[in-house]
C-alpha cells in the first residue's frame, strides 16, 4: 500500500501546475501551492498515507458535509422542507439560481444550502462553533482540529456574496436567525484546519451504517454518501463520479474526501484548484487510487 501510495504522488502531484490556488480568500492564496498529500484509512483502522499528510489545511467546504451530518442528527427529516438535494448545475454560490427558485437552496453542499444548514442547527444549538469543534476532535481521535484565525478573518472580510446569499435566504423566509450571526457561523466552520490524515479518519463513519460512532442513526451513512456522490464536487459532480466514481466532498482549500463503502476513506490534497474549485492534483490522485483499489 506505501509502494502505491508512493507511486500514485508521483504521478498525480505534477498535475497542480494546471491549476490555481483560490486567490479570492487571500489566507488561502498564501498556501504553498506545491503542497500535496494523500491518506488513507482501511476498515480494519489501519492508516497509510504519502506528503504532506500531517499538515494542517482549511478544510473549506469539506466542512459541509459533517454540518449536515450534525443537522441530520439533530434536527430530522423537517431539514428538507428547507433545502433540496439535487444537483446545482451551476457555481456554487449562484445568487441567480437561488432567487430563481425563491429562496430553496438545490442541495447542502452548495453556499446557499450549506447557509440554510447552519441556521436550522443554530436554531437548536446556539454554541455551534465549540460544538463542531469538539465534533471534529471526536471524529478525528485527536485534539488538533482547530480553527484558522487567519482563515476566518480573511473569509469574514471578503464573504460579501456569501452574505448577499444569507439576506436573500432571509427575505423569502428560509433564514431564522440574523444573517450577519449565520455566516460567522459558517466562515467558521469553513476554517476548521485539519490534516488529510485527521479527515480520512474522521469519515470513518460513513464507511459502514453500523459504526458506532456519531451521526449513524438509521440510515444516515448510506444517505450521506448518496448526496455526495450526486453534489459534493459542486457542478462538476458528474465528471468526478465517472472519473473517481466514489461519494466524495471537495473544499476550495485543495481537499478532497472519499469514501468506498465497506472498505475504505481517503482524503487527497493539493491547492490549486481547477475552474470548478476542485484540485487538479487530488482529483487525480484519488481516480488513480480507486482504478487501484477498485
Amino acid at each position: 500500500m506505501q509502494q502505491l501510495l508512493d507511486d500514485i504522488a508521483v504521478r498525480a502531484r505534477p498535475l497542480a501546475v494546471e491549476g490555481k490556488v483560490a486567490d479570492y480568500i487571500p489566507a488561502l492564496a498564501r498556501v504553498p501551492a506545491d503542497r500535496f498529500a494523500l491518506a488513507v484509512r482501511m476498515a480494519d483502522g489501519s492508516e497509510h498515507a504519502t506528503g504532506d499528510t500531517d499538515m494542517a489545511f482549511s478544510i473549506q467546504s469539506i466542512s459541509k458535509l459533517f454540518t449536515l451530518a450534525m443537522a441530520m442528527e439533530w434536527i430530522g427529516d423537517e431539514l428538507w422542507e428547507r433545502v433540496g438535494r439535487e444537483p446545482s448545475g451551476m457555481r456554487f454560490n449562484s445568487l441567480i439560481q437561488l432567487e430563481t427558485e425563491r429562496g430553496i437552496p438545490r442541495n447542502p453542499f452548495i453556499n446557499a444550502g450549506a447557509i440554510v444548514v447552519t441556521d436550522a442547527i443554530l436554531a437548536r444549538r446556539p454554541m455551534l462553533e465549540s460544538s463542531f469543534r469538539t465534533t471534529m476532535r471526536l471524529l478525528a481521535g485527536t485534539e488538533r482540529p482547530q480553527y484558522d484565525e487567519e482563515v476566518h478573518r480573511s473569509e469574514t472580510e471578503t464573504g460579501d456574496l456569501n452574505r448577499a446569499i444569507a439576506y436573500v435566504l432571509k427575505a423569502y423566509g428560509n433564514l431564522r436567525e440574523d444573517p450577519m450571526v449565520v455566516t460567522r457561523a459558517y466562515f467558521r466552520a469553513c476554517s476548521m484546519a485539519m490534516s488529510a490524515r485527521e479527515l480520512a479518519r474522521a469519515a470513518t463513519f460513513l464507511m459502514t451504517p453500523d459504526h458506532d460512532g456519531p451521526f449513524v442513526r438509521g440510515d444516515h451513512a448510506p444517505r450521506l454518501r448518496a448526496l455526495m456522490r450526486l453534489c459534493g464536487l459542486y457542478d462538476q459532480s458528474g465528471e468526478f463520479a465517472y472519473r473517481v466514481g466514489l461519494p466524495g466532498k471537495s473544499g476550495v482549500g485543495g481537499g478532497i474526501l472519499v469514501v468506498q463503502p465497506g472498505r475504505y476513506t481517503a482524503c487527497a490534497w493539493s491547492p490549486p484548484l481547477d475552474r470548478f474549485g476542485n484540485s487538479v492534483a487530488a482529483t487525480a490522485a484519488l481516480e488513480l487510487l480507486a482504478a487501484e483499489l477498485g
